[in-house]
């Protein structure tokens, strides 16, 4: 528990410069000799560091594998976004523990099986994040770990069903606090060994052991209020519930800015996806949350776009144009079992200088087949949610959706996002019953979808 707590604060960048090639020169030639045979030595361009791929990701990109390779049992720092040769280390890591090369650098299959395996993990524990109704704290919880919940005025408890886990957010009153002062105040509880101890001006952290159970403390202040959530748990629990204290502690916001109920953040004013054409007669599909609440929905080109139908369990919206011409819709028909995919879609227009242009990238998927969604990697960018994707023979897979999530950290609250893939069957059972025919329609992705834009208030 030592490391874990340790590493939770000690976070270190070290990237490392790529060395220069340098090219073998030509000795010039004696006027009227012969010239001399050269021999040439191929170059070969140097190879990435996985520091540098893990530098050119974006913040919400490395957020989310930080919080993935926690959950795995592999990444024991804080999930900041930072890059950190911790966090290289806890890859290699993962690949060992797969029997795979440890680069450093996952590939699309390796980094779809992690997310897969990270999301199986927090659904065994019922790992949500929460807002404390009584103080307005945001920290994440493990439900099925502590399902029974009890509050008072002085905090929320909850527990496992035979006290062998416990989560406590506590609150009390205090002039002039001071993280110190607060530290010792707590170390003096009866019955706690402290074996680590970090005192920051603005919170202070405890682990050891209190009684027969391990215990971990993380506390802070606003002007005369202290919030303290503690985390105590049987020894035997401990593989189970290390992964889930270092996500406890990324996520604990104990004064959040804005109080709010947990749930989806608030969409933009004005917001950009990408839509399928899925009928010659004006039939589009969309991504729901792009749609939702809009003034205005239009289609690029085209104008305005009613929105009939929608699937909310999904988060797909059928969005209907009337009198347009030249709409090509794309054809339907159930891609081969691959975990490559083809995604086109047309990026949010401040990522791509106001160009209106589809584009094309590669994701990947741990494993297709079934109803529901399937975590795709990496996240496309921002105005792709909506994008179809299609496998190497122009086959439609599904389509592709952004979704802003609760990660395991960072305590400031910031949300990144992840993609899904909403199944072929699934779109194909949406737009059937609201009847929309799916039958034929063209390969060519990039002549069937169109920008997607919402206007809000």
């Amino acid at each position: 528990m030592r490391s874990v707590l340790s590493a939770t604060l000690m976070m270190a960048a070290s990237v490392f410069a790529a060395s220069d090639a340098r090219a073998q020169l030509t000795p010039p030639s004696t006027v009227g000799a012969k010239p001399k045979p050269v021999t040439t030595i191929p170059i070969r361009p140097a190879l990435q560091k996985p520091e540098e791929t893990a530098n050119a990701m974006g913040q919400g990109e490395r957020l989310a594998l930080q919080s993935d390779l926690a959950w795995v049992g592999q990444y024991n720092g804080a999930i900041t976004g930072d890059l950190s040769e911790r966090m290289v280390n806890a890859i290699k890591e993962f690949q060992k523990s797969r029997g795979g090369k440890p680069t450093g650098v996952l590939n699309p299959q390796e980094r779809g099986i992690l997310a897969d395996t990270a999301k199986k993990k927090q659904e065994s524990v019922g790992w949500k994040i929460v807002t404390d109704p009584g103080t307005g704290v945001r920290l994440g919880i493990p439900a099925k770990l502590v399902p029974q919940q009890a509050s008072d005025a002085n905090g929320t408890k909850w527990t496992s069903p035979t006290g062998t886990i416990q989560v406590q957010l506590a609150r009390r009153k205090e002039a002039g606090p001071v993280t110190a002062k607060l530290a010792e105040r707590e170390k003096k509880e009866p019955g706690r060994n402290i074996d680590y101890t970090v005192v920051k001006p603005d919170f202070f952290v405890l682990s050891g052991l209190q009684g027969l159970k391990k215990f971990y403390l993380r506390g802070t202040f606003k002007g005369d209020e202290v919030r303290i959530l503690t985390i105590l748990y049987d020894q035997a629990t401990e593989n189970t519930v290390e992964p889930v204290v270092i996500a406890m502690s990324s996520a604990f916001n104990a004064f959040p800015a804005a109080v709010q109920t947990a749930g989806p953040p608030p969409r933009k004013t004005v917001e950009y996806g990408t839509g399928i054409v899925v009928g010659d007669d004006g039939a589009i599909i969309a991504d729901r949350q792009i749609t939702d609440g809009c003034l205005t929905v239009a289609i690029a080109g085209f104008g305005n776009a009613d929105r009939v139908a929608e699937d909310k369990e999904h988060d797909l919206a059928l969005l209907r144009i009337y009198g347009a011409r030249g709409l090509k819709a794309l054809n339907l028909a159930n891609a081969a079992t691959k975990t490559a995919l083809d995604l086109t879609g047309i990026a949010d227009p401040q990522n791509q200088g106001g160009g209106a242009a589809a584009s094309g990238i590669k994701a990947s998927v741990a494993q297709l087949g079934g109803g529901s969604d399937i975590a795709l990697t990496p996240a496309p960018a921002l105005g792709f949610s909506g994008a179809p994707a299609q496998d190497g023979d122009g086959r439609f897979a599904g389509v592709a959706l952004l979704k802003p999530v609760q990660v395991a950290g960072p305590a400031n609250g910031v949300s990144a996002a992840q993609a899904v893939l909403v199944t072929s069957d699934t779109v194909r059972d949406f737009l059937k019953a609201n009847g929309v025919n799916v039958a034929g329609g063209s390969t060519d992705a990039k002549a069937s979808v169109v920008r997607v834009i919402c206007v809000r208030k």
